[in-house]
């Protein structure tokens, strides 16, 4: 039910206003610091501060220079292209690694299902960097550091757990016997997983994927353990510019990550819908 009922008291009133209010404002504490860079990644002077200009809304306080600058400048480039090279690879890993994981721990029989499903989600529990010096002392045995493949392997162990939860979750109302009738029709089970399974839990398999992108392309601490300078992606390039060079660059690269995120963030709610409707639930 929307809306207030009309025989609703004066408290009852009070608190739906005031509960809708204090929600606007917890929202707004929490997205007014992304909103903030947004306009300050048109400044058209080297400043991380609003201009007289920018205040006045004057049109020549603002600028695309410091997005011109992103095309420029080889570092930013190479970083980017690092990103989602990394990025693609990592989810692929991911998100066979999590599928495989999660059609497992469905199975009604799975032993130890609990112990493993721990195990299998601790690179989301524990601190991030215990596991990024883990990894450096086990790559750096191996010859893995400084290379992409030992980059790629630990976004894709931070990404995995992502893929567990969302694929489990999407397997809990799944119809198990769905895959029996297919058995008692003569599928084996590669073509039963393909034809049957897959279709129902792709949008869960793909949310995960994108959670894995995501977790990947905005990681920077294993970045720091684990890569050279031609492993730098661009959470990593950020890092270095606000240390040796503040340049308004990192604002506009910044905007471009949000605007990301917010794409992802659509293809996610739309996948979500879709799979309500798969599940014959109506979506919210």
């Amino acid at each position: 039910m929307s809306g207030i009922p009309p025989y609703a008291g004066a408290l009852e009133r009070t608190w739906y206003y005031g509960f809708r209010v204090f929600c606007g404002l917890v929202f707004l504490f929490l997205i007014l610091p992304i909103l903030v860079i947004i306009p300050l990644s048109f400044n058209s002077e080297p400043y991380f501060t609003f201009t007289q200009g920018m205040l006045s809304l004057d049109p020549e306080a603002f600028s695309l220079r410091w997005y011109r600058d992103i095309i420029d400048n080889d570092q930013w480039l190479h970083s980017m292209k690092n990103s989602f090279i990394i990025g693609f690879f990592a989810t692929i890993v991911a998100t066979v690694l999590g599928t495989m994981a999660a059609l497992g721990l469905s199975r009604p029989f799975m032993p130890y299902r609990n112990i493993i499903m721990m195990l299998l989600i601790s690179p989301m529990i524990v601190p991030i960097i215990i596991s990024a010096a883990a990894m450096f002392f086990f790559y750096s045995k191996v010859n893995l550091t400084g290379t992409y493949l030992g980059i790629i392997l630990s976004h894709a162990v931070l990404g995995t757990p992502f893929v567990v939860i969302t694929v489990t979750a999407t397997l809990s109302s799944f119809d198990q016997s769905l895959i029996r009738a297919a058995a008692s029709l003569g599928s084996a089970p590669t073509r039963t997983f393909f034809t049957v399974t897959l279709p129902l839990i792709l949008p869960g398999v793909i949310s995960g994927a994108l959670f894995a992108f995501i977790t990947s392309f905005d990681e920077v601490v294993m970045v720091l353990f684990l890569a050279s300078f031609e492993q730098r992606t661009i959470p990593r390039q950020m890092w270095s510019g606000l240390r040796e060079q503040i340049s308004p660059t990192i604002l506009a690269v910044a905007t471009l990550l949000v605007f990301l995120s917010i794409c992802l963030l659509t293809v996610l709610e739309l996948l979500r819908r879709r799979s309500e409707r798969l599940r014959g639930l109506s979506p919210q």
